[in-house]
């Protein structure tokens, strides 16, 4: 078995509890992904786990440099998987102009991922970068 970072919440150790064993491995992996690209972006800090909106989050509270990053699975869509960002911003609307169709997209919030899917790994961490340094960039315009 796969060792995976500890969690820093239960509610979210609980809701990894609820997926489905052919979609919790995916998960698991956007987590640690999402760990990976905050430790290695300049200005983001340390990031928290947490729950919102009953989804597993991932929030700049160290620095305020970015954008909240939410992961999750929905009983609806069940072969699906989901990686989502604030719907306020113009993270999916750049993500777009950027990677055109190499990603699904979810409206302005969502990039979706098929169980089977292959992930473009540089430009998915890409995208979670720009939402963690999404405040950052702002002051810069």
């Amino acid at each position: 078995m796969t060792k995976y970072r500890e969690f820093e919440c239960k509610k979210v150790q609980e809701k990894f509890d609820t997926y489905p064993k052919s979609i919790k491995p995916k998960l698991f992996f956007l987590r640690e992904l999402i760990f990976k690209v905050a430790s290695q972006t300049a200005g983001v800090g340390n990031i928290e786990e947490t729950l919102k909106w009953g989804e597993p989050s991932y929030v700049t509270f160290q620095t305020h440099s970015g954008s909240t990053v939410r992961i999750d699975w929905k009983k609806g869509t069940p072969d699906n998987y989901y990686i989502y960002f604030n719907c306020k911003t113009m993270l999916v609307d750049t993500f777009k102009e950027i990677y055109g169709r190499l990603f699904t997209y979810g409206g302005n919030r969502s990039l979706i991922f098929y169980k089977d899917d292959h992930l473009p790994l540089d430009e998915l961490s890409d995208c979670i970068a720009m939402a963690f340094t999404y405040h950052l960039s702002k002051k810069r315009r």
